[in-house]
């Protein structure tokens, strides 16, 4: 009966889904989602994250190509936990010439095979953080007070103060002779660092952050026994290969509104994960948001060009619900608005990108 019952919610959810790609384009992708549970051992940031806790830990599902189209070629996953001091971080990258050259903090790290994580606490896609590191162990990190297409501050001198990472290798280093299995890593990030990005109380119990991970891979050359990236017979380097956990549609992380959620969870991954406080499912209200930000993303482009704005869709269907967008012009741009039917609130996002939401008046 249970598998009945189980089969029969699945259905429901696939035809829920399938009606609201409707409302999508194609670089709107539906967002993936993940639990963290919370730990109640010491973790030793090893590279290697061998306690019962990272076992028992679920994995991510496995990265995607970033524009959803073509197959990763070597498998990438993370797992995460939290307690009181930190959010723990351990991730496993298969790959079979294992190798880095860059050991200088806060260069661009993404020049050599790299994973990244972007954290944006409350989803407003400003003020959100950027972590990249090698299999060397170099790190780069920054804070970023919108993403690039709203011309940012782009703080390349901050700090992510008191993180603690390390990097395992099951193979060898910058060796071309043999093929190597995986390298991992594993980083504890401090809740007082995360403070400068979120407002709320840390740590996030019972609530959800929108993150992205991804996985920089590059096509290499061997010269005297030594790795670099692959050049074209122009001489320019071949693109890198994007992977991700929650797939962007674009070869562009830097569209937070697409990350995937993470859920925190008050209980510990050995305790019963059926729990009902483990079970989240993304709100509604988070559609109609997806929404929104695909008409922004119209919008601004038409914006920057100086043309006449407008909406080609202000009236769509999420979830059965009818919901009505709003444009307003203003001197410093534009607005836009809708008034969600999944709760008292009305959402907006401006010129900026930013978004917002207030208490509707129903007097």
């Amino acid at each position: 009966m249970k598998l009945k019952v189980s089969i029969l919610f699945f259905f429901i959810i696939c035809l829920s889904l399938s009606a609201q790609s409707l409302v999508f384009d194609e670089n709107t992708p539906i967002p993936r989602s993940y639990t963290v549970y919370k730990t109640s051992l010491k973790i030793k940031i090893d590279g290697q994250g061998n306690e019962t806790d990272w076992q028992a830990a679920p994995w991510s599902d496995p990265f995607v190509d970033i524009e959803g189209v073509k197959t990763p070629s070597y498998k990438t996953q993370m797992k995460m936990l939290w307690d009181t001091e930190n959010l723990y971080v351990y991730a496993k990258l298969e790959e079979p010439h294992i190798w880095g050259t860059l050991k200088q903090r806060d260069t661009v790290i993404f020049y050599n095979n790299d994973f990244e994580i972007f954290i944006d606490p409350d989803g407003d896609t400003h003020n959100y953080i950027e972590f990249e590191m090698n299999v060397l162990n170099t790190l780069w990190d920054l804070f970023l007070t919108a993403p690039y297409r709203n011309d940012p501050k782009v703080l390349d001198h901050w700090d992510m103060k008191g993180v603690q990472s390390a990097v395992s290798v099951k193979g060898s280093l910058n060796d071309p002779t043999d093929i190597d299995e995986y390298w991992s890593l594993e980083l504890a990030i401090p809740w007082n660092v995360l403070k400068e990005a979120s407002a709320a109380s840390l740590p996030p119990i019972g609530q959800f952050w929108r993150m992205g991970f991804s996985r920089v891979n590059w096509d290499f050359d061997l010269q005297d026994n030594r790795y670099s990236r692959k050049k074209e017979a122009g001489g320019n380097y071949l693109p890198e290969h994007n992977w991700v956990w929650s797939t962007q549609g674009v070869i562009n992380m830097h569209e937070p509104e697409k990350w995937g959620y993470v859920f925190f969870s008050p209980n510990t991954p050995l305790q019963n994960t059926s729990a009902l406080t483990d079970t989240f499912f993304i709100p509604q209200e988070e559609y109609l948001k997806w929404f929104m930000y695909q008409e922004y993303r119209k919008l601004l482009g038409v914006f920057k060009e100086g043309k006449s704005l407008s909406l080609k869709r202000p009236q769509v269907k999420i979830h059965h619900k009818s919901i009505r967008l709003e444009l307003s012009e203003h001197k410093e741009g534009f607005t836009l608005t809708a008034k969600s039917p999944f709760s008292n609130k009305t959402l907006q996002i401006n010129t900026t990108g930013k978004f917002t939401s207030y208490e509707t008046n129903t007097h």
